[in-house]
């Protein structure tokens, strides 16, 4: 039996923010989803509210031992003024695989679906229409139990809120990025929760982020926790290099996030019968590759970005750079590929999108 999903309206609505000042995270619409669990009476009471703060206790489990997961995923506005969401199941999906992983009772995807799809209903003026912007979805799980051992919380809190956002590094929407590739600090080991979408993850990033931002670079590639050698994913997105004609992404390995963009990646690149390996490759390998003149080009994709191209690449003292206007660059390719079913411009053969009615 579907879900009845309470709507109470806000009575003071916010300033729409022109598409060139949106910037990314910023701004954040009028209404949220808001659903709670606790053991007798599971997830229960699903609503949306009107964008407000949330009143915790200080005891509560999540400030004390990081039991919280999340999802990005967006809408885009069509030219011809609809708007569609791009795979959301996929990330419903991996919404119940974190909770899994975390200890949290898993949601019903369906209802999970359906907030979504009634929450940016009620939101549809906030979906942005200028070139590269998109209203970007937040669902995220907390756990809300006020109690100090150490054990899983018997009460969560699931939201979903949305932000209009523009381009996540501003400007031009493909404009390479450098990378330092980081030797000292470890984000994630196998065993352990590297390939789920859990806060800790990006907290423990934050130190070498900084780090790199100081140095003048963009982004971190983080390497195999065990050798230090084998390499991973940058902090927002996973990693592709094109070697020799092929493109080669590191394999899943229970550090790595198994990311949406990147699966789509993975299927266009077949679809157009591009060679592409999912395998271990050491940055030695890349950096060998780059001086033999076989190291065509490396970018990154995620949700934020989607595609963006590395410019540079630096490890253990030695720079490599990628020529950006080569008649094969892929990186343009899937891009512009993605992004167009993305916003309706082109026939999406793998039924990616949904139209929120």
């Amino acid at each position: 039996m579907k879900q009845v999903i309470d709507f109470v309206k806000t009575n003071r609505e916010k300033e729409k923010q022109p598409a060139e000042s949106l910037g990314f995270g910023k701004y954040f619409t009028d209404h949220m989803f808001v659903m709670d669990y606790d053991e007798t009476r599971g997830w229960h009471e699903p609503k949306v509210v009107p964008y407000q703060p949330l009143t915790l206790e200080p005891s509560s489990m999540v400030f004390h031992y990081g039991q919280a997961i999340f999802e990005g995923l967006k809408a885009y506005r069509t030219q011809d003024g609809k708007v569609q969401l791009f795979r959301p199941n996929k990330n419903i999906e991996r919404l119940n695989f974190s909770c899994q992983r975390m200890s949290i009772p898993t949601l019903d995807e369906e209802l999970v679906l359906d907030a979504i799809m009634q929450l940016i209903t009620i939101e549809k003026d906030w979906v942005p229409d200028g070139e590269g912007t998109s209203l970007y979805i937040r669902p995220f799980i907390i756990a809300t139990e006020p109690y100090l051992g150490v054990r899983s919380s018997k009460r969560y809190k699931f939201l979903i809120i949305l932000s209009p956002v523009g381009s996540y590094y501003g400007g031009d929407q493909l404009k390479p990025v450098k990378i330092y590739v980081e030797e000292n600090y470890v984000r994630a080991a196998k065993g352990g929760v590297g390939h789920v979408k859990t806060s800790g993850n990006y907290a423990a990033s934050l130190k070498a982020q900084e780090e790199a931002e100081a140095l003048g670079y963009d982004q971190v590639l983080w390497l195999d926790a065990k050798e230090n050698k084998y390499v991973e994913e940058v902090g927002s997105m996973n990693i592709f290099f094109k070697i020799k004609g092929e493109v080669v992404t590191p394999q899943l390995n229970g550090s790595i996030l198994s990311g949406i963009t990147r699966s789509s990646v993975l299927q266009l690149l077949e679809y157009w019968n591009v060679p592409v390996s999912e395998r271990k490759i050491s940055i030695e390998e890349v950096f060998d590759a780059y001086y033999r003149g076989e190291l065509e080009e490396a970018f990154g994709a995620g949700t934020a970005a989607v595609i963006s191209p590395v410019g540079e690449l630096s490890w253990n003292n030695q720079k490599i750079t990628f020529a950006q206007d080569r008649s094969d660059n892929i990186a343009k390719r899937l891009y512009e590929s993605i992004t167009n079913i993305q916003l309706g411009k082109e026939p999406d053969p793998f039924q990616w999108t949904l139209e929120v009615k």
